[in-house]
């Protein structure tokens, strides 16, 4: 008999143990899912301040493309353009500011007072009518839909919140359009190194095709308020000046603005007569139809095209997820989302005849 001990036998790994190839493939589905869960808790979480860094670059683009149309007439550094551009928009804001200052606070005042006992009489007489419920049925509802709009939106529902907001995106932006090569550096630094190339060009056409569409919004808010203070005006409808300024805001975010100063004007309108009533709904028809049929058109054909259906549906998501600052950027989030869908199906296209060949 041989009494030579027998060899300890090594089993194999085990299912736990992360040597097993398959425990490694099984972890690293896990810790993707795991990742991609945090990552939308921390867009949850975080869904103030990216907003407002979203507006900043937003703001920052604009700074660029007036810096690009002043280099095209006028050959000085960078920073000397940027500062020309700075100081004619604080120019403009002051001066018109100091020249009808006065003028806008009381319109705005009267504004006020007008849409609200405007809205009374309409509910009084839809109640009349059954259509709607009774008043204190109306504001209870009201405040019912303003508290739905929870936390997020909180933090803008004052003067001062969108004032402090609107300059931490200004401060952002000018600090951005100062040194843009930092932070795509920067940017490009958290990118695997092997993908930096097509995330530069994908960030490069983002950035130009955001700087079309602002231009573009930029000159149709310029077209809507101008010809819309003139004909009501013109049409002896009161507030002609606010409500000209409100439309010029409002046109930087299409279909929802041009319905509020619609109903706005209207409203304005018939609590000044019948006939300035029908003034301010042609002064409406009016200037939708310019700038629906003549001036979008034109602007979309040297900017980017966004389809009415899908803009309106980014907005709504959009507002519903991030209040009034995710409508206000609606456009540009969904512009930078399409840019970056389109060069990744032209990739894709690319790529076919290759693998083909192969």
């Amino acid at each position: 008999m041989n009494d030579k001990p027998a060899e300890p036998r090594v089993t194999s790994s085990g299912p736990v143990e992360l040597r097993d190839p398959e425990t490694r493939r099984e972890f690293k589905r896990a810790a993707v899912w795991l990742g991609l869960g945090c990552a939308i808790a921390l867009v949850v979480l975080l869904a103030q301040p990216l907003l407002i860094i979203l507006g900043g670059l937003v703001f920052a683009t604009m700074l660029d493309g007036g810096v690009r149309l002043l280099g095209r007439v006028l050959p000085i550094p960078r920073g000397w353009r940027l500062l020309i551009v700075v100081l004619c928009v604080i120019a403009f804001i002051a001066g018109t500011f100091y020249l009808t200052g006065m003028q806008i606070a009381a319109q705005f005042a009267q504004l006020r007072e007008t849409v609200q006992i405007q809205g009374q009489r309409l509910a009084q007489w839809a109640g009349h009518l059954g259509i709607l419920p009774g008043g204190d049925d109306l504001q209870g509802i009201a405040r019912q839909a303003l508290g739905s709009l929870g936390k997020l939106t909180s933090w803008v529902g004052t003067a001062l919140g969108a004032i402090t907001t609107l300059f931490m995106m200004m401060v952002i932006g000018l600090f951005v359009a100062m040194e843009p090569r930092i932070y795509d550096r920067g940017l490009q630094w958290m990118i695997p190194q092997s993908s930096r190339a097509e995330f530069a060009a994908t960030a490069e056409e983002m950035a130009r095709t955001l700087r079309r569409l602002l231009a573009g919004r930029l000159l149709g808010m310029a077209f809507e308020g101008v010809i819309t203070w003139l004909l009501l005006m013109l049409f002896g409808v009161p507030m002609a000046l606010v409500l000209g300024l409100i439309d010029a805001i409002l046109a930087f975010i299409p279909n929802v603005g041009a319905f509020i100063t619609g109903v706005l004007m209207v409203a304005v309108g018939f609590s000044a007569g019948t006939d300035t009533g029908f003034a301010a709904i042609f002064t409406y028809i009016v200037v939708q139809t310019f700038d629906g049929y003549v001036l979008i058109p034109m602007v979309a054909k040297r900017t980017v095209d966004l389809p009415p259906a899908l803009t309106l549906g980014a907005q709504i998501l959009a507002s519903a997820l991030f209040g009034v600052i995710g409508l206000a950027l609606a456009d540009p989030m969904t512009t930078m989302i399409k840019v970056a869908l389109e060069r990744r199906s032209d990739r894709n296209e690319e790529a076919k005849p290759l693998a083909a060949q192969e």
